[in-house]
């Protein structure tokens, strides 16, 4: 069995970067996540992940990030190499919401929903990104 790892080499640090992910706008997102990717010169998939405070506290962000990390590296094999991937809770389910209460929405989200969500958002956004071209 492959072992599956996530190395610092696979994933986006700095503004910078985020920065030339969001410029190329091919975004997709639904209820749970939103998902924007961009070409890289690299050759294989690599992550951003950004949460926001009106996500809700810090327990709550740390948990979110630990699983949209999960589920990506899990799902590396299925994902498009060559693509920066900077993924994104959505704001659109915690609009209106205060912090408590949108801490309380996030903090039932689970490992499954978070990677259905992602393999779907990131399919979506990849054709998008064909259709560009």
């Amino acid at each position: 069995m492959e072992r599956l790892r996530l190395p610092k080499n696979r994933r986006l640090t700095g503004n910078e970067q985020f920065r030339t992910v969001l410029s190329h706008n091919l975004c997709a997102s639904d209820a749970v996540l939103t998902v924007c990717i961009a070409p890289n010169a690299c050759g294989y998939a690599r992550l951003g992940v950004s949460v926001g405070r009106y996500s809700g506290g810090s327990v709550v962000r740390n948990r979110l990030k630990r699983l949209i990390r999960e589920a990506f590296r899990q799902n590396q094999g299925r994902l498009a190499g060559g693509y920066d991937y900077l993924v994104m809770p959505s704001r659109r389910a915690l609009r209106g919401l205060s912090r408590r209460e949108a801490g309380r929405r996030t903090a039932v989200l689970t490992f499954e929903q978070v990677e259905e969500s992602l393999l779907a958002l990131v399919s979506a956004a990849k054709r998008k990104a064909d259709n560009k071209r």
